[in-house]
């Protein structure tokens, strides 16, 4: 059995032992399917105790990229636009999924950090009532953003504020979520409905689960046509106890909440570690369990071959460092002497 870990994504760590103990225990006998067993009903009242609202609609579905297409395109028409940082995941990293998807076009606003701003925002707004462009409708932030970086409370109510004032509504990627409220140390309604959030796409795969995310509104009156929506974009799961059981393991004791906190300190401990040495600079606050650095260009490679991890921006030889639930003391003073040993420090 391969137990190596290494510093690549979270997304490569194991489901979480509770996690797993609450598929087996729903593992037995038949129920009904598509998310009318007794499993999802109860987990769907759940998410209600534990975002402190009734006023909540929960969609469980396959990935983070599912859960964005879902949660977009219940929120605008395709001659529509969504406004969004040029690091996004749905800019980036899912393929074209959400142009494809919903019909229309991503705005994508440069940023030193992969946090969007009011003055940001402001910039896609001179098209607004033009019928020869794109119109600005869903203003879209991530929590914790593909930097790394987070959005305060106070900056979270800015934008949904001013996005509201201007006929815009926010939706929010929640793949790293449960890291964000950690470092924040807040519950997830803080960061969502209570800041002004519209619709959520709530990640716990990256945290300890198997599978299946949740797509949530807060406003009942969007989610009207979701459940068409979720099943013409292929993201019905039929066994839906499987993805609902995961979430009553996660919420108990907070196991969300324990399981980010030890990654967020591990990603401090690296830090800390590997600014040490000279030829490595930082590049981004580390705020959760993300590390971005730049490091000689000739290390990469020797390096990835022994702990393999991805390069973020190869002309600038920055690299990125991700720690998850799971990660040790030991993986992180195994992976500095890598780094020491591979080039004479």
């Amino acid at each position: 059995m391969n137990t190596k870990r290494f510093f690549a994504s979270d997304n490569n760590a194991p489901i979480h032992p509770k996690v797993m103990e609450a598929l087996m225990s729903v593992n037995s006998g038949h129920t009904i399917s598509y998310g009318d067993d007794v499993y999802t009903k109860e987990t769907e009242e759940l998410f209600k105790k534990v975002f402190e609202t009734e006023e909540i609609d929960v969609f469980f579905v396959y990935n983070g990229t599912g859960a964005n297409v879902v949660a977009l395109q219940a929120l605008m028409y395709p001659f529509n636009a969504v406004v969004c940082a040029k690091t996004a995941h749905i800019n980036v990293d899912e393929c074209g999924a959400p142009e494809k998807q919903t019909g229309c076009k991503l705005l994508a606003m440069e940023t030193p950090d992969g946090k969007l701003t009011t003055d940001l925002i402001a910039k896609t707004l001179h098209a607004i009532g033009s019928q020869h462009h794109s119109q600005p409708r869903v203003v879209s932030i991530t929590q914790s953003t593909e930097m790394g970086t987070l959005y305060t409370i106070e900056e979270l109510k800015e934008i949904c504020d001013f996005s509201h004032k201007n006929n815009l509504f926010v939706h929010l990627d929640g793949a790293r979520i449960a890291n964000a409220a950690a470092a924040l140390k807040c519950n997830f309604a803080d960061i969502t409905w209570k800041a002004g959030i519209d619709a959520l796409s709530f990640g716990g795969t990256k945290n300890g689960l198997m599978f299946g995310e949740a797509v949530i509104f807060f406003n009942p009156s969007l989610a009207a046509n979701v459940p068409f929506i979720r099943k013409q974009s292929a993201q019905l799961h039929s066994k839906m106890r499987y993805i609902s059981a995961q979430y009553k393991a996660y919420f108990e004791n907070e196991l969300w909440r324990s399981n980010a906190l030890h990654a967020n300190k591990m990603a401090a401990i690296l830090s800390e570690k590997v600014s040490k040495i000279s030829a490595i600079k930082l590049t981004q606050k580390v705020q959760v369990n993300s590390v971005f650095a730049t490091i000689p260009k000739e290390w990469i490679e020797p390096l990835q071959n022994k702990s393999f991890f991805y390069v973020w921006d190869d002309e600038k030889s920055e690299v990125r460092w991700m720690t998850a639930f799971d990660t040790t003391e030991d993986d992180i003073e195994g992976f500095v002497k890598l780094i020491e040993n591979a080039n004479g420090y």
